[in-house]
């Protein structure tokens, strides 16, 4: 029988990695979810039998909508993988609409489905929660903020959560990735294209790919296993500012 996986920020990047991945198993349905309805539309034609829904995690009430509308599939394993950055500044200068932006998407969306798909593992005592933290969820840096600080809440969330729910035989777990060349940094610079370019010029950064093949792993670890918390990093980078660049 097919287990039923969820992926949410499936329109770009990580999550449509992931769920191209996962579609290519033959004991895997995905659910694909994003708010960019043309690219899921386009992830469809690459992948027909995804199923797409297109919500907005920052949107309590659009989330209930789009969890009624599975009429009875059960999510199996859902992984939490919608986020951003915005903007790069000093506190002392930074847009509060950016802080809201990244609270609102990278911690309450999280909780958001979090919440709403929790009972049904809970009833059958079985399920699988993966949040897609950051490098930034274990260390900070100046102009990082509020970034960091969504992070770091992603992570005691998941760490919490694992507490409560671990008596019920439901896996929950953290990815934490370091530099990924995906549209993450052309978000934070507002569709900057030339700065964000220069983000991953030099060295070799992790790709969507490579961090799709570790939830893979992390999912298809045996039963009994449930792998926490995993940091990732390309081989140049040793921290949040020190990364190895050829000139």
């Amino acid at each position: 029988m097919k287990k039923n996986i969820l992926i949410t920020g499936a329109s770009s990047g990580i999550g449509t990695a992931t769920a191209i991945l996962f579609s290519k198993k033959q004991n895997y349905k995905v659910i694909a979810c994003g708010r960019n309805q043309d690219r899921l539309q386009r992830l469809k034609e690459q992948a027909p039998e995804i199923q797409v829904l297109n919500f907005d995690v920052k949107d309590l009430s659009s989330v209930q909508l789009a969890i009624d509308s599975l009429e009875g599939q059960a999510v199996d394993i859902l992984i939490n993988n919608a986020g951003n950055a915005h903007g790069l500044d000093l506190v002392a200068e930074a847009a509060i609409d950016d802080w809201d932006e990244m609270i609102d998407t990278n911690l309450k969306g999280l909780a958001y489905m979090s919440r709403l798909i929790l009972p049904q593992m809970i009833e059958r005592s079985a399920g699988h929660i993966i949040n897609i933290g950051s490098l930034a969820a274990k260390e900070t840096y100046a102009m990082g903020s509020m970034y960091a600080a969504t992070k770091h809440a992603v992570d005691a969330f998941t760490e919490a959560l694992r507490k409560e729910v671990y008596s019920y035989g439901i896996r929950i777990g953290a990815i934490h990735p370091g530099l990924v060349a995906t549209d993450f940094s052309k978000v934070r610079f507002k569709g900057d294209e030339e700065r964000a370019k220069q983000v991953y010029q030099g060295y070799n950064a992790l790709t969507a790919e490579d961090i799709a093949k570790i939830i893979e792993f992390v999912v298809e670890a045996p039963i009994h296993v449930n792998i926490a918390d995993l940091l990732v990093l390309p081989t140049a980078q040793a921290s949040s500012t020190l990364v190895h660049k050829k000139d």
